[in-house]
This record gives structure tokens, C-alpha cells and sequence, in this order.
């Protein structure tokens, strides 16, 4: 039978600014006095866990077998790549994108306006942290944070 340890327990602490993009750092709003003050607390809670204990791995999932939800939502699902149904010339919040697959997603945050309008860009929603969702047009613009409203 094969032993297994969580991988967190074996691998140093890496600071928030490290695994989070500057959007998602932006919208928690912490200041960097905060941000630091959290570092050393998670660094120090990680330092003072108790050692890990081996425990057997997980058999692998079969036909019956319920798949065990995800830790950190979000963060397991990929990005979704459509197009925009209509003209697209900026957002603001309230605004809503109907793509061509059917989802309809509402800006919560973010301000942008094109210099030209678009018709039927191609974008992509990516996945963020807690259940957080961004809207991006073109990779050199601001993503808008949105939410599935269909």
C-alpha cells in the first residue's frame, strides 16, 4: 500500500503576491502593511503545523464513486473561450455579455471603454480565486470580475 503526505506540508510557504495575479490582489484590497501582516501569519500557522502523518493514497475513482468536490472553487475550472453576440464598445457594471454558447455573464467591477466598438469579439472568461470570474476582450485590456447570470 502506498503512503502519501499532503504536498502543501512538504513544500515551503510562497507569499500571496506569488500565487495570485495583481487583479485578484487588487480586488481583496489589502494594504501592504496588511498584506505583509498576513504573509508572516499564514508563513508562521504553516511553520507551527504539526509534521505531517502518512496516510494511505486514495484508490482511484471508479464507476459509482463519487467525485469529491473541489478544495478552492474556481480555481479547477478553465477558462471558457466564445464570442460576444453583438458589439461590444466598453462595460461598466451592470453590463451584460451574451456569448454565443448561450452564458450570459454581468459585469460586477471594472471600467472600460474601447477607442473602436467591436463586433463579436472573441473572448475568454477565466476562472479566479474563490468563485471569482474575469471577462477578458484582448489581453493587453483590464478584465472586468464578472458573474454567470445565465
Amino acid at each position: 500500500m502506498l503512503l502519501a503526505a499532503p504536498a502543501w506540508a512538504q513544500a515551503p510557504y510562497v507569499a500571496l503576491e506569488q500565487r495570485l495575479d495583481p487583479q485578484a490582489l487588487a480586488d481583496v484590497g489589502l494594504t501592504p502593511a496588511q498584506l505583509q501582516a498576513l504573509n508572516r501569519l499564514l508563513r508562521q500557522a504553516q511553520a507551527d503545523a504539526p509534521a505531517p502523518v502518512a496516510v494511505a493514497a486514495a484508490p482511484a475513482a471508479g464507476r459509482g464513486v463519487p467525485t469529491p468536490a473541489p478544495m478552492f472553487p474556481g480555481l479547477d475550472d478553465g477558462p471558457i473561450n466564445a464570442k460576444v453576440t453583438g458589439q461590444v464598445d466598453g462595460w461598466a457594471p451592470g453590463t451584460v455579455f451574451t456569448l454565443d454558447n448561450g452564458q450570459q455573464w454581468q459585469v460586477l467591477k471594472g471600467e472600460m471603454k474601447l477607442k473602436t466598438a467591436r463586433s463579436n469579439p472573441g473572448i475568454v472568461v477565466v476562472p479566479g480565486i474563490a468563485g471569482r470570474w474575469f471577462l477578458q476582450v484582448d489581453e493587453d485590456l483590464p478584465k472586468a470580475r464578472v458573474f454567470r447570470i445565465r
